[in-house]
């Protein structure tokens, strides 16, 4: 005779019950573990969003890399964005306020950077039209006065070529990078020779 409910142990997954019961762990003989698989990709696209904004390719790149089948990344991608937690705009556009002012980086070098974070160019575009022609400039006066004060000693080309140099790593350039170089030399009282776009 076999037990009643309720003298059943406490064990639910009684040999009964495992195939196909109510009480089958997820995983163990399921044909669609979908629901598990979103429940692990909307769990790692919340880490991944805490404290820090992220592009959508780059949440598609990471929830590939954690094996989150792609119909399962689309649409909980998609369901971000419709709520705002995923928004290329936004990002674009705090990226550039952020990495022009804090490493005055100019647009050139900030649209290289977008285009790495999969932003599409449209959108960067709309972000980099932001930055002011002025603020660019004075972001490359600022670079060059910081820097001038260790390579002044190396001599007045050296220095010239140093300055220009990282600036155009920065994203600068040529007719720019001679002109704020060549001026904060003679504010320094430097001579001020040819400049070259190069280290």
């Amino acid at each position: 005779m076999s037990p009643s409910r309720d003298d059943r142990p406490s064990d639910p997954f009684l040999p009964g019950d495992r195939p196909g019961g109510p009480f089958l762990p997820p995983g163990e003989g399921r044909s669609d573990p979908e629901p598990d698989q979103e429940a692990v990709a909307r769990k790692i696209l919340l880490d991944q969003l805490t404290g820090q904004a992220r592009s959508r390719s780059e949440l598609e790149t990471r929830l590939a890399r954690k094996g989150v089948p792609g119909p399962v990344a689309e649409r909980l991608l998609d369901r971000f964005e419709e709520v705002g937690l995923v928004d290329d705009e936004a990002f674009a556009r705090a990226w550039v306020q952020s990495r022009q002012s804090g490493k005055g980086l100019a647009r050139r070098a900030l649209a290289q950077e977008l285009r790495r974070k999969g932003v599409d160019d449209e959108t960067a575009r709309v972000a980099l039209d932001e930055v002011d022609t002025d603020d660019e400039v004075e972001a490359a006066r600022v670079l060059v006065r910081r820097k001038l004060r260790t390579v002044a000693r190396l001599g007045d080309e050296v220095a010239a070529r140093r300055l220009s140099g990282m600036l155009a790593r920065k994203g600068y350039g040529p007719a720019l990078c001679y002109r704020v170089v060549r001026e904060e030399l003679e504010t320094a009282g430097l001579d001020a020779p040819e400049v070259h776009d190069g280290p």
